[in-house]
């Protein structure tokens, strides 16, 4: 059972007061963060020229290793023999999981079983997690920008909590204080779990 609303904003209370405001990322230095501030204003970042090409990412020279399959059994919660699924590190929100395909490929590059497989996968994924107590919505979402080998990331956001949703809600992920260990772990085993009594195999 994910926490509910009611614990973390009491959490949230408790850290920083009623009015008082959660801690700043460094979204300054991200690359992507497109705004800035100018003047003690927040405006968009200027627009540079185009790049010659686009920059190798993860997986697509030797200089940029794949971390996907560099990092093979670290984090994996559930496993058959074409996917894998990990978690994210523990942050604000309830859950964040990631899939993977085992073989080092791209979302284009699916097969037409494969991704019949992933569909599959992803709806069972998403019911499952939406099905956690205290959860509102699962945000299924692919970025294609820093690895090569297909990762597609599902989202668990709290409900009822005005202004976490839509495509910002991850970015709370790194300002909320982290459910209870023990609520993570037991909401992990739960999704893999039942997961599991479709296809592949539990591994926590």
């Amino acid at each position: 059972m994910a926490e509910s609303p009611e614990a973390l904003y009491a959490r949230i209370v408790e850290q920083v007061g009623r009015d008082g405001r959660l801690p700043m990322p460094p979204v300054h230095e991200w690359e992507m963060f497109p705004w800035e501030l100018v003047d003690g204003a927040l405006q968009p970042k200027v627009v540079r020229p185009p790049l010659d090409r686009e920059p190798p990412r993860h997986g697509e020279s030797d200089e940029l290793p794949c971390g996907a399959c560099a990092a093979a059994g670290e984090q994996r919660v559930w496993e058959n023999d074409r996917w894998v699924l990990s978690r994210m590190r523990r942050g604000g929100l309830p859950l964040i999981l990631m899939l993977q395909t085992r073989d080092h490929l791209d979302y284009p590059e699916m097969g037409a079983e494969l991704a019949a497989e992933y569909g599959q996968i992803s709806v069972r994924l998403s019911r499952i997690m939406e099905g956690l107590e205290h959860v509102g919505r699962v945000h299924v979402c692919r970025w294609g920008d820093g690895g090569s080998h297909l990762h597609v990331w599902f989202i668990a956001r709290p409900e009822r909590l005005p202004g976490i949703i839509g495509s910002m809600a991850i970015e709370w992920d790194e300002m909320l204080p982290p459910p209870p260990e023990e609520e993570w772990e037991a909401d992990t085993r739960d999704v893999v779990r039942r997961l599991a009594t479709h296809d592949g195999r539990a591994l926590v």
